[in-house]
C-alpha cells in the first residue's frame, strides 16, 4: 500500500497546527497553575523533545524515499532545537534556554507552516513530525511565560549570541553537507516542498538572505522578553 500524501496548506495541515496550537496552550496553562500540574508540563516537554529525535529516526526508516543519513544524524536545527530544549528543561541553564527560545520561535515554526514532509495521516513520520516541532515551540515559550526567562542586558546581547551559535551551526552543517552528501539546515539545496526559500533567489544567494532575515526575527523576539528597568528611586534627603 503507498504511503499517505501530505499536502501543504491542505485541511489536513491547517487540523495539525490547530491542533498543535491547542496542545500548546494546554501545556502553557498547567505550567501556569504550578505545583504538581507545572511539574507535570515541564517533564512532558522534556520527555518529547529528548525522546523525539529516536523516534523520528525510526519513523523516516519507513519512507524508503528519504536518505538514511539525512536522518539518522540529528545535525538539523530543528533536531538541535529540542535537545537544547529537552536539557534546558531540566537544568535550567540560561544559555541552553537562550537557544530554544531564538530557534524555535524563528526557526522551527518556520518547520510547521512549510513542512519539509511528503507523507501524511496516519504514517509515523507524519506524527513524529510534528510532534517533534510543537514541542520544541512549546519549550520555547514555556520559558517566558511560566519561567519568567528574560533576555540579557543590553537587549541586544541575547540575540546575538543565538545569532553566533547559528552561524557555528552553520559552518558545520556545511562541512556535513559536503562530505555526507547530506541536506542539513537545507543549506545544501531547498526542500521539495514550497518554503520560505522558494522567494530568497538560486543557491547559495538564498542563503545570504536567510543569515539577515535570522538576524532581524531574533531582534524583533526579543522585544518581548527585555528587562525593563525598574522605576527609579530616590534617595531620601538627608536630616538636618
Amino acid at each position: 500500500m503507498p504511503d499517505p500524501l501530505f499536502t501543504p496548506f491542505s485541511s489536513q495541515h491547517a487540523w495539525t497546527v490547530v491542533a498543535g496550537i491547542c496542545a500548546i496552550a494546554l501545556c502553557l496553562l498547567m505550567g501556569r497553575r504550578g505545583g504538581s500540574s507545572e511539574l507535570a508540563a515541564r517533564s512532558t516537554l522534556a520527555f518529547l523533545n529528548l525522546s523525539v529525535f529516536a523516534v523520528s529516526s525510526w519513523a523516516w526508516s519507513q519512507v524508503t524515499r528519504e536518505s538514511d543519513i539525512d536522518n539518522a544524524v540529528p545535525l538539523h536545527l530543528c533536531d538541535l532545537a529540542a535537545f537544547t530544549a529537552g536539557f534546558a528543561l531540566i537544568t535550567r541553564n540560561h544559555t541552553l534556554i537562550l537557544l530554544t527560545y531564538y530557534w524555535g520561535l524563528a526557526g522551527t515554526i518556520q518547520g510547521i507552516a512549510t513542512p519539509a514532509i511528503d507523507v501524511g495521516y496516519p504514517h509515523p513520520a507524519f506524527f513524529s513530525f510534528f510532534i517533534h516541532h510543537f514541542a520544541v515551540v512549546a519549550a520555547a515559550l514555556y520559558f517566558p511565560i511560566v519561567g519568567g526567562w528574560r533576555a540579557d542586558r543590553p537587549w541586544w546581547r541575547s540575540p546575538l549570541i543565538a545569532f553566533a551559535w547559528l552561524n557555528l551551526y552553520l559552518v558545520v552543517a556545511v562541512i556535513a553537507n559536503h562530505f555526507l552528501g547530506t541536506n542539513f539546515g537545507f543549506l545544501a539545496r531547498k526542500p521539495v516542498n514550497p518554503s520560505l526559500l522558494d522567494h530568497l533567489g538560486p543557491h547559495p544567494t538564498y542563503i545570504v538572505w536567510l543569515e539577515g532575515i535570522a538576524l532581524i526575527m531574533f531582534l524583533l523576539l526579543t522585544l518581548p522578553i527585555r528587562k525593563h528597568r525598574g522605576p527609579r528611586i530616590e534617595p531620601s534627603p538627608t536630616p538636618p
